[in-house]
């Protein structure tokens, strides 16, 4: 065995507003054979995920805060290349906490091991992983969704509020949902089977809420925060439910936002605001996978990705889900 020499993006300053390429650096680093219990994978997928924005704060958070001049990290699959392990032979695939880097050595107990036979590979990373899973569990653990009712999605052509739709629709519910382009409002509508759909940058949000839910909201799936949030609260039906995924349109602002000036009408409608993380549902895994795999199988569920070539790319491609560039998963090919 011998030194493997491997690319890692580091957090170079801390973003101030919009993350720039300034903020990161790509460097060369060269990796130790893996010892006993180890393997050295190379990594074929990185993601990016808007999460990770808040990482980029020096705060306490549910993540620890990223580290400016240390690699970042975030999910990857990648393969086994060398091993010094019986459970984790080469040529297996393994998921990992290990994104940002072209390759890594780990125990083999950090690893989870996927079987690119049943999915691609880089699904692991999306509608099979973590954004997938969110979206399962703000839905039937968060929100307690019952069949039959009416659900708006903002960011609904992203990777979590893509699958959050449609698994809306499979459960019999009327969906609406939000996003940045007539494009993927045709999409959302044309080929995910949204009922009705609207780009937010054209009229008003809360018009266009009573436009496609004339009756109102059961549950609001929020991925976006702000002006998305308070018109949601403003047509919400009795003992509405909120589920409190994300709030992109705020990461990346210099001063504090005023919060929705309505948030009083949550007590006399009797709403419930859940936030959430995946982390507080793992037990749900097993349903998850089982499910959303079967959907697939059988055509109820498509999902898209948006993949950039190479590390170099990997600052690109997490400052485009600020700025609409991806539709469904944000990813980097690292091989």
């Amino acid at each position: 065995m011998t030194e493997f020499i491997s690319r890692e993006v580091r957090l170079k300053a801390r973003p101030t507003g919009m993350p720039v390429e300034n903020n990161f650096e790509v460097a060369e680093v060269t990796l130790d054979p893996p010892r006993e219990g180890q393997v050295l994978v190379r990594n074929h997928y990185m993601s990016v995920d808007p999460y990770m924005r808040g990482r980029m704060y020096d705060r306490k958070s549910y993540a620890p805060p990223f580290q400016v001049g240390r690699v970042l990290d975030g999910g990857a699959v990648g393969e086994i290349v060398e091993s010094n392990s019986d459970a984790l032979p080469v040529g297996s695939f393994v998921q990992s906490g290990q994104g940002w880097r072209e390759a890594f050595v780990s125990d083999v107990d950090t690893l989870v091991q996927v079987d690119p036979q049943l999915a691609p590979l880089s699904s692991y990373l999306g509608v099979l992983g973590m954004p997938g899973m969110t979206a399962y569990v703000g839905l039937f653990n968060a929100a307690e969704m019952k069949e039959g009712e009416t659900v708006f999605v903002s960011g609904a052509a992203g990777a979590v509020g893509s699958l959050a739709g449609q698994i809306a629709r499979i459960k019999g519910c009327r969906v609406l949902g939000s996003a940045g382009s007539d494009d993927k409002v045709a999409h959302l509508v044309d080929d995910l089977g949204f009922d009705y759909a609207f780009n937010y940058k054209e009229g008003n949000l809360l018009q266009r809420l009573q436009e496609g839910a004339p009756d109102g909201l059961d549950i609001y799936f929020d991925n976006v925060g702000a002006d998305h949030l308070e018109a949601a609260i403003f047509h919400m039906r009795p003992f509405g439910r909120l589920a409190l995924c994300g709030a992109i349109a705020t990461y990346n602002d210099t001063e504090p936002r005023p919060g929705p000036i309505n948030l009083s009408m949550a007590i006399g409608l009797g709403l419930r605001l859940q936030g959430f993380v995946v982390s507080h549902y793992n037990h749900a895994r097993d349903d998850f996978i089982r499910d959303v795999s079967g959907w697939i199988k059988e055509g109820q569920v498509k999902y898209d990705e948006t993949i950039l070539a190479g590390i170099d790319q990997a600052p690109a491609a997490f400052a485009g889900l600020f700025t609409g560039a991806n539709t469904g998963k944000m990813l980097v090919k690292l091989v």
